[in-house]
């Protein structure tokens, strides 16, 4: 397993040939309490940087982007329920989609976690 994270501050654990997506610790802190998500379409196809769902907050609405092309294979509908789920376990019971990776090599460009830390912290 492997956790990757992108300069617009979602994560990725990678399995295999699956990733798990979510926000980071530093995204819900600037957001403040999620109140709403919109989650991707099971079975749709993505790019990289493609809108791939929302957060709202009471600050602000935030787009959530692909982080890498692929498939979504599973949305986290307790996460629909109960967006909360956004601040209280941001990298955990948190998660907003899973996908299908297509193109691997695209996760190269994404950062580890000291290179994140040090990124969010600029």
């Amino acid at each position: 397993m492997t956790i990757k994270y992108t300069p617009d501050h979602e994560w990725l654990k990678i399995e295999g040939g699956t990733a798990t997506v979510g926000i980071t610790h530093h995204a819900q802190d600037a957001l403040g309490d999620v109140v709403f998500v919109e989650l991707p379409e099971v079975g749709k196809t993505f790019a990289v940087k493609d809108i791939a769902g929302v957060v709202e907050s009471v600050k602000a609405a935030a787009d959530v982007y692909m982080p890498a092309s692929g498939e979504i294979l599973e949305v986290n509908e307790a996460l629909r329920a109960d967006p909360s789920l956004a601040n209280s376990d941001p990298l955990g019971a948190g998660w907003f989609f899973k996908v299908k990776l297509s193109n691997p090599g695209e996760l190269d460009a994404l950062m580890d976690e000291t290179s994140y830390s040090a990124f969010s912290a600029a």
